[in-house]
């Protein structure tokens, strides 16, 4: 008996699906539709819950399957956190969030993404910057930025200062300005000295002469904050 019952959970075994570490995965499991689903980027012991967009290419007719690693819109989330919270994530996948550095970590070991962020100003203009390739080191290497080329996008080109850089919060500097670029700027990111994009920036509405907020150099100057931006990720292969 233990034998027949032991031939029919192998073949259910063989044919389980491996927990999905990205969006594709979850749209290769079935769900094809925008939302919130769970990720097991450390393991089965360690559910983290993101945004997926799935929404279809209008120029290739194809999903899209991007995971949300960061997404500005309201201001409801205070993004100007120390070192731990941009370690572990914060907010909700449902509104405003950030992912976590060790999440982006491991999700980008395990297969080769592209980057793409979105975003749009308080005149409606929408716009966005596309790269070729996008990982996050290890927290024993600062968590560095691994950005490939530029490829595509209205929004200009304001990443790649920033690539190969580590990631700085207001108690932990890792840039290579003099000072603390994440006091500076009122944020946390992969600062140089310091920055073409700021998409951890205070929220605030439009311009800003105190060159704080969430900006985007190439695209309306250090002088403007945004209304949205958010950064996602995609297999290459997607």
């Amino acid at each position: 008996m233990l034998r027949v019952v032991l031939a029919m959970l192998l073949p259910l075994a063989a044919h389980q699906s491996p927990l999905p570490i990205d969006c594709s995965d979850i749209y290769s499991g079935g769900s094809g539709r925008d939302g919130v689903y769970t990720i097991y980027p450390a393991g089965t012991t360690s559910p983290v819950q993101v945004y997926c967009d799935m929404s279809k290419d209008s120029t290739e007719n194809t999903a899209e399957k991007w995971t949300i690693i960061q997404r500005r819109q309201d201001g409801t989330v205070n993004f100007y956190m120390k070192w731990e919270h941009y370690r572990a994530g914060f907010g909700s996948a449902a509104g405003e969030y950030w992912l976590g550095l060790e999440n982006m970590h491991l999700i980008t070991q395990a297969k080769n993404y592209e980057l793409r962020v979105d975003m749009e100003d308080f005149e409606g203009q929408k716009v966005y910057a596309q790269y070729s390739s996008f990982s996050v080191g290890p927290e024993s290497e600062g968590y560095k930025l691994n950005l490939g080329s530029f490829t595509r996008g209205a929004a200009g080109d304001s990443l790649s200062l920033h690539n190969g850089q580590k990631f700085t919060t207001t108690d932990n500097d890792q840039d290579t300005h003099n000072s603390n670029c994440a006091r500076l700027a009122f944020g946390a990111f992969w600062y140089a000295a310091c920055f073409g994009a700021n998409p951890n920036g205070i929220y605030t509405w439009g311009p800003s002469p105190q060159a704080a907020g969430v900006q985007w150099n190439s695209f309306r100057g250090l002088e403007y904050s945004l209304k949205t931006m958010i950064m996602k990720i995609r297999p290459v292969s997607a």
